[in-house]
């Protein structure tokens, strides 16, 4: 069992990374390397290294949720630590605030504020999402505790359900579904009040009315973190309970799906319990083998890049990392059939990516907020 002056879980910066690494050119690899694999198994892997369009979901649709859930499992350790180095809960609220205000920022950054083109600016986003959606759940459990907490997530998905289900957009066109992009009561609130554009110009996966079910995404994440941290248990007993609650959650969402279709872009109450289910079950994995029977030694290479997740976030938005896999990979990537020059480029690019990171964890360079 992981003892509890530990500061970090391995497991939730191993997993973190791994999360990341299909934002940082891993999602790519794997679809050059299905290029390779008998035709059926191609399709499998091309659809889920893709978003479903609407309904559904793929492996691909999780990376989103997976964050935003790892981000809810530190809370309750960052707090711990707070209230052990007596800080107070003004002191912990009002850093909480500006770490989801700086995340909203960033992510209206990441959309290009810089370029000053507000009335096309999208100022919903993944950052903003995450921002605003933790935010919210850590001021919840700070101040409230973990049963409200509980009672709270309950409520909101229940409610979403209905309101989404019985509500059509007063802008809808004649006929339309209350669960289609045109019909939602989601996308009508992101036509009402969110300046500038929509991501799908009628409809915004990150606005404003669907980050009430991510808070949810974002306490199951926390609740998982204060079970990590409770004196209950052995580290393969907790692992054993995360499985089994991961397989219900996923139980419940598959099933919720009917009745409500499991939709990320409307973060639907079916998504948050399967994705919650999904990421769960992988966090009871990592944690099992990294923190329970301390496999570490293949967790380098993850670590690197969660440690450091938002940085090479950000830094693929703002830099164009092709220039040195051309200057540095070029001559030899013309070398290669060309059958093997994608998989050979998306290498390449990952291994420029990692090598930033590596260097900036040697210097013990973290990009904190």
């Amino acid at each position: 069992m992981i003892e509890r002056k530990e500061e970090r879980l391995l497991s939730l910066d191993t997993l973190r990374g791994f999360d990341m690494f299909f934002i940082m050119g891993g999602g790519s690899l794997l679809l050059a390397i299905a290029n390779f694999l008998p035709e059926d198994c191609r399709a499998i892997v091309t659809e889920q290294m893709g978003h479903k369009a609407w309904n559904g979901l793929a492996f691909y649709d999780i990376i989103f949720p997976l964050f935003l859930f790892l981000a809810g499992v530190s809370f309750p350790f960052s707090m711990a630590k707070q209230l052990s180095a007596q800080k107070s809960k003004g002191e912990i609220t009002l850093k909480i605030l500006r770490r989801g205000l700086l995340l909203v920022f960033l992510g209206v950054l990441y959309n290009g504020f810089l370029q000053f083109n507000f009335d096309t600016l999208r100022c919903a986003s993944v950052l903003g999402r995450i921002g605003l959606a933790w935010m919210f759940a850590s001021l919840i459990y700070l101040w409230f505790g973990k049963k409200i907490a509980l009672f709270l997530s309950a409520n909101i998905l229940l409610i979403y359900w209905v309101l989404l289900v019985l509500v059509v957009a007063p802008d809808a066109p004649v006929g339309a579904d209350s669960l289609s992009m045109e019909g939602c009561i989601v996308g009508y609130v992101d036509r009402l009040l969110l300046p500038g554009q929509l991501y799908l110009e009628i409809h915004d996966p990150e606005g404003i009315l669907s980050t009430l079910p991510a808070i949810v995404t974002a306490l199951i994440g926390i609740f998982t973190g204060e079970f990590i941290r409770s004196e209950w248990g052995s580290g393969h007993k907790k692992s054993l309970v995360m499985l089994l609650v991961a397989l219900s959650l996923l139980v419940v969402g598959y099933l919720w799906g009917i009745f409500f279709p499991i939709n990320k872009n409307l973060w639907t109450s079916s998504f948050v319990c399967c994705a919650a289910g999904w990421s769960l079950l992988l966090f009871a994995v990592f944690y099992f083998v990294i923190d329970v029977l301390r496999w570490k030694r293949w967790t380098f290479f993850f670590r690197v890049i969660g440690v450091n997740s938002i940085t090479i976030y950000l830094a693929q938005q703002f830099f164009d990392f092709n220039k040195p896999v051309k200057t540095i990979f070029g001559g030899v990537l013309t070398m290669l059939p060309e059958n093997l020059y994608a998989t050979g480029n998306w290498l390449a690019y990952i291994m420029i990516c990692w090598t930033l990171l590596y260097i900036l964890y040697k210097k013990k360079i973290f990009l904190k907020v």
